[in-house]
């Protein structure tokens, strides 16, 4: 601790810095809802615990000493960092956070359209999410929650599922009348797909595994476009640039507004899925415990309609 915080009242500081923003005792002691001669005795006080002069009288008023001004300086940057501190603890009390951690994907198609029923519901929960397209590791983050792709062993651990892994090819509705009609796995094995690169691939159902799971059937990737993104896929489909997979849960508002189409007849589901994670289970919270049970309620009524 310094020499000034030891010999310096923070109420002293405070007139000086109120008396040394308006260069007059009498306008501090408006601010203060105090009396010019209190404000004198004040910055008299403090001015014999430091040993400096503060302020020179002048005719009709006060100006800072050298050793004034350099006080000023750093008693406004202090009280500056006090006061947005409490601004950020009292905010932090008001509007507690919750951090979700999950892919573009999941965050584009089924987060954000939902979001603002949860906002409704708990207007004082500030929500951020943090996305990522590669492998999600959520124990190397600050995140509350993870959503993400989950496989066989991690739901057999405990994460609750939103929903299974349930996958039909998706086409705009003009490719499928410029390219159909598409009924069976033959006449897809023929039509350009739209790919996700491996990294994707491995941790979703990709076109090989599709093929060989329904109906036992070969085929090697011969796509025209590739990407890294879902996001880019589907909007790639919209255009009507190829068939894409398409995931229930995912695609849904597309197929409500036309935007795709679902060949429902190549249908395909496997027992992964995405699943809730407590990212941070020793550290419960409010917030954390209502986005959960908000996300797990919306999953259960999908499922269920």
């Amino acid at each position: 601790m310094s020499w000034i915080a030891k010999t310096a009242s923070p109420n002293g500081l405070r007139v000086f810095e109120t008396a040394a923003r308006h260069l007059s005792f009498t306008a501090a002691a408006r601010e203060l809802r105090s009396t010019q001669s209190a404000v004198s005795q004040q910055i008299r006080a403090l001015e014999e615990q430091l040993g400096l002069p503060l302020f020179e009288r002048i005719y009709r008023g006060v100006k800072l000493t050298e050793a004034g001004h350099a006080l000023f300086v750093s008693v406004q940057e202090g009280f500056a960092t006090i006061d947005r501190t409490i601004d950020r603890l009292q905010h932090k009390l008001r509007h507690p956070h919750v951090n979700i951690l999950t892919d573009f994907s999941f965050a584009a198609y089924w987060l954000m359209p939902r979001l603002p029923r949860f906002r409704e519901r708990h207007p004082h929960i500030d929500v951020r999410i943090v996305t990522n397209q590669g492998v999600l590791d959520w124990r190397a983050q600050e995140v509350d929650v993870a959503i993400v792709f989950c496989d066989e062993r991690m739901l057999a651990s405990g994460v609750p599922l939103l929903f299974c892994e349930d996958v039909f090819p998706v086409c705009s509705p003009g490719f499928l009348q410029q390219h159909g009609p598409i009924p069976d796995l033959e006449a897809l094995s023929k039509a350009p797909l739209l790919t996700l690169t491996a990294e994707q691939g491995l941790r979703w159902l990709d076109w090989p595994s599709y093929f060989e799971q329904l109906g036992g059937m070969t085929h090697l990737e011969s796509s025209e476009l590739t990407f890294n993104n879902y996001t880019l896929l589907i909007q790639a489909a919209i255009a009507g640039q190829g068939i894409g997979m398409g995931w229930q849960g995912l695609v849904d508002d597309m197929l409500e507004k036309g935007m795709l189409v679902g060949l429902q007849d190549l249908r395909l589901r496997s027992p992964r899925g995405y699943g809730l994670v407590d990212a941070r289970p020793d550290s419960p919270g409010e917030a954390k415990r209502a986005l959960q049970e908000w996300v797990l309620e919306c999953s259960f009524q999908e499922r269920d309609a």
